[in-house]
């Protein structure tokens, strides 16, 4: 910003003031002209509002910011004034900050990485001599042509009247808001942790080429910081895994999470540009010293405060907004808590998702009962928390009741309609699923929980031309969503295009490293093409980001495919022992039962898994009589134990049901040979292939040793591959 200046204006000293280069919440910066030393210089002329009555407090800063020697910092030259006029004499700097630079859009990731690794280095200095900048953000970092980067207006943030009551105007903090730690807008002191943190909100800004919640401002920004977690903020699809969780790390809500030095920022950075520069453990042991170094500087922010209160509609003086906020938490905005649990659900698998989704809709309906979008956000938390690892009936009945109310209070809110829809699919009644997404999405077509609602319920109708146009019309819609791509993975996996179901789950994945569910999905499609190394290694991936259920289901899956039927049982016990164990899935016990069977001295362990799983789903299948799986897969368990009638009658109606399915005409193949059916079994057999079962799932398969020894078994191969 330049404009002309006055004739009062253009000389301060030996100083002559050329032109206005920017102006901020503590002064104006103008480029002049040193005539006594001939050379360029900036001037920072301070408001005199923004001076202590103290001056020498603006002394002493400048003396301690001028002791820095690291050229990223801008030098300080001198005071100039008296306790009513101060200016700043420093260093000019040719460039441009970083808030012009990223006006571009997002930067290339080595660009950034290097800009993260100068501003880190130049700030473990800083912190080792006990300083803390206090106010790092985009305006106050400048990037010379050259690429180096220099720090500004260190420290002025923090001691310039730091016990002040008076009022400010609140477009002055507004941009330093969005970078200030969690913990500050709590009332917590200054750390070096909180100018990691706001490090930590410029990479992400560079590399996406907006701020975290750039929606919000005022208190409603504040509070989206305060009750959210960077582990939801969006990344371009491109930026690397490492880089994100470098951001996430420098980001974390809890202090005690958060990377805790700078100098352990600087060594990730390093191992993202070069992961053989920094020695293993590097870093590590910087929140110790940290605390040590600065336990006794107690620094507040009650500027900072008082600034935000102004966004409530009043102008507050901090001892008054303290009182204020104990009885009526002004941080609290109904549209940020509803906002963040939406984004919450999003990742919906992550249990601290779903706990922070939980929080979120019922701290607004604490406020106001009568809230119908936090209502369907309840009921969609619980919903979801039904299909996790801690799956329980109950969460679907309370699901149920949410999404009720939410229609009850508003008949005209789409989401209360998808909440139900995901409920009646929950329940199995997939025609009124159906019926519920398709309501919701007259109401709003581009509603996310309608879509995968929809979607997912037509994929498990079997209706699978439909269910991929709807998907590929919400990828449209919505292409860098992970969810959408599992969703279509699943409708290939389950028509038996397995590659394009690889490819699916593979997207989801590098759209969101940390969806495990994509992990097991993805190790089953390669299980069924045969390619069990990968398939391993899949799952090891998955295990590193979050044990789950599910992975050790699919791991121990894959390791009785390959005849190592201990490592497979290990893996089916944790699969049905807490935290992973549920009461309502039938087919972790199973698995553990055809597996136990072939480990010597462990026969009625076998049997009572298989009890177990009988147990949980016979109650089911009383619910849902029409439910084909839940048909072949009682016939096959009732196999096992001998019930031979039952499990005649069980088989016989599911492949009456769903003659074309082929894992229901392996179970058939199963169920026969195990009671005695040779030529039933031979019969399936050759159904199961015909439809497209894998040849080597079949081979791998202990029950079946006696069958392949049959002449006819080869027969009925070798007549259904034709």
């Amino acid at each position: 910003m330049e404009r002309d200046l006055q004739v009062d204006e253009q000389e301060l000293g030996h100083y002559r003031l050329k032109r206005l280069l920017g102006e901020g919440g503590f002064g104006q910066v103008y480029e002049a002209w040193d005539s006594k030393l001939q050379r360029t210089i900036a001037i920072k002329r301070l408001k005199p509002q923004m001076l202590s009555s103290r001056p020498e407090n603006l002394l002493d800063e400048a003396r301690l910011a001028a002791s820095l020697r690291h050229p990223s910092f801008v030098r300080i030259f001198s005071i100039e004034g008296d306790a009513a006029h101060q200016s700043i004499i420093m260093e000019f700097v040719d460039g441009c900050t970083l808030r012009e630079a990223g006006k571009s859009g997002p930067m290339p990731q080595d660009k950034v990485l290097d800009i993260v690794a100068q501003v880190a280095d130049a700030m473990r200095e800083a912190h080792a001599a006990q300083l803390i900048h206090g106010d790092i953000k985009p305006a106050n970092l400048m990037l010379e042509a050259s690429g180096k980067v220099r720090i500004m207006d260190f420290g002025l943030a923090r001691k310039i009247d730091p016990q002040a009551t008076e009022s400010i105007a609140f477009d002055q903090t507004e941009g330093t808001i969005a970078y200030l730690a969690p913990e500050l807008m709590m009332g917590s002191t200054l750390s070096p942790q909180s100018d990691v943190y706001a490090l930590g909100v410029v990479m992400y800004e560079l590399l996406t080429g907006t701020r975290p919640f750039s929606h919000l401002s005022g208190l409603a920004l504040a509070a989206a910081h305060i009750q959210s977690s960077s582990d939801l903020w969006p990344f371009p699809a491109q930026t690397a895994p490492g880089v994100i969780t470098l951001v996430r790390a420098m980001t974390a809500r809890k202090v005690e999470d958060r990377l805790a030095s700078m100098q352990a920022v600087q060594d990730a950075v390093l191992r993202q540009l070069n992961p053989a520069s920094v020695p293993a453990g590097a870093g590590k042991g910087g929140r110790e010293h940290a605390a040590t170094l600065f336990g006794k500087k107690r620094v507040q922010i009650a500027m900072v405060l008082a600034a935000l209160a102004i966004g409530v509609g009043g102008v507050l003086r901090t001892g008054v907004l303290n009182d204020w906020y104990q009885r009526n938490d002004p941080f609290f905005s109904e549209a940020t808590a509803m906002q963040t649990g939406l984004t919450a659900l999003r990742t919906f698998e992550r249990p601290e998702s779903l706990d922070l989704a939980v929080r979120s809709f019922s701290a607004i309906l604490e406020r106001d009962p009568n809230h119908a979008a936090a209502a369907a956000g309840l009921s969609f938390a619980y919903s979801f928390k039904q299909t996790s690892d801690h799956r329980d009936d109950a969460w679907l009945k309370r699901a149920d009741a949410s999404a009720q109310l939410a229609i009850k209070l508003n008949s005209q809110l789409a989401l209360g309609y998808a909440a139900q829809a995901t409920v009646r699919a929950g329940q199995r009644r997939l025609p009124e699923a159906l019926s519920l997404a398709d309501h919701a999405l007259r109401l709003d077509p581009l509603n996310w929980f309608g879509l995968i609602t929809k979607s997912n319920s037509l994929t498990r109708a079997r209706r699978y031309p439909e269910a991929e146009r709807t998907l590929r019309d919400a990828i449209k819609i919505y292409p860098a969503d992970h969810v959408l791509q599992d969703l279509l993975g699943t409708l290939y996996f389950e028509q038996g295009q397995l590659k394009p179901a690889e490819e699916a789950f593979r997207r989801s994945i590098k759209l969101q490293p940390d969806t495990v569910s994509s992990y097991g999905n993805l190790s089953l499609a390669l299980q069924r093409q045969n390619r069990m190394d990968e398939s391993l290694q899949v799952l090891q991936q998955g295990l590193q980001v979050r044990p789950t259920g599910m992975l050790y289901t699919n791991l121990g899956n894959a390791l009785f495919n390959r005849g190592d039927y201990v490592g497979a049982a290990e893996a089916f016990e944790r699969a049905v022992t807490p935290p992973y164990a549920t009461n309502s899935d039938y087919l972790r016990w199973a698995n553990l039962g055809d597996t136990l069977r072939w480990i010597p001295g462990r026969e009625e362990d076998s049997r009572k898994a298989y009890r177990q799983a009988i147990g949980i789903l016979k109650p089911m299948l009383t619910d849902a009589p029409g439910d084909a799986t839940f048909q072949s897969r009682m016939g096959l368990y009732g196999a096992r134990l001998g019930e031979r009638a039952a499990a005649l009658e069980h088989t016989r109606r599911a492949v009456e049901m769903r003659p074309e399915d082929p894992n229901l005409r392996f179970r058939a193949l199963m169920a026969y040979e195990l009671l005695g059916e040779r030529d039933r079994a031979l019969a399936e057999l050759a159904a199961a292939r015909q439809r497209g079962y894998p040849i080597h799932l079949i081979n791998a398969e202990p029950d079946l040793i006696a069958l392949r020894r049959d002449p006819r078994y080869f027969d009925s191969t070798t007549e259904s591959d034709k």
